[in-house]
């Protein structure tokens, strides 16, 4: 009989922590400790046309994008994509990417991280620095932590102003 590096995850939809604000929710499903490091997971909800994740990269996992529904628009490395209903991207270690719902569009994705980081925490800290109860520097200052690591865009910053 194998062995396991983990015990099976199930986490219940309705039963999932949800961080909401006034433009969209993240919905923590499984972090790094519960699968021994392989992979964190969470589905994220946007209004319409609103911003999700402003520039960043990853220096040492893959994120996956499966869009669930409504648009992805998506900053790719120096490029902006677009991804509908079904569409999967996968952004490598150390690639700068943003993404929010397109103009016009909702949107709903799963979004997979890859080996797993601790990455609840990050979430509960950039709710509060949406509803003004942390200070964006803060959430700054744990960029090594959470291993997300900002990045100015200026492609990024003319497609979402045009």
């Amino acid at each position: 009989m194998p062995s396991f590096r983990h015990e099976p995850v199930l986490v219940r939809g309705a039963q999932a922590e949800t961080i909401a604000h006034a433009t969209g929710a993240a919905h923590l499903l499984t972090d790094a400790s519960s699968t021994a490091g392989a992979l964190s997971c969470h589905r994220v909800a946007l209004a319409e046309g609103a911003d999700g994740a402003m520039p960043h990269y990853h220096a040492n996992s893959s994120e996956l994008f499966y869009v669930l529904d409504g648009t992805l628009q998506m900053l790719h490395g120096d490029t902006v994509i677009e991804a509908g209903r079904g569409d999967l991207v996968v952004v490598p270690p150390g690639m700068p990417h943003a993404f929010a719902a397109a103009r016009g569009s909702e949107l709903e994705m799963l979004i997979t991280i890859t080996p797993g980081v601790e990455r609840f925490d990050y979430f509960r800290l950039l709710g509060r620095v949406v509803t003004g109860q942390a200070s964006y520097d803060e959430l700054r200052a744990a960029e090594d932590r959470f291993d997300s690591h900002s990045v100015e865009s200026p492609v990024w910053q003319k497609a979402r102003t045009a």
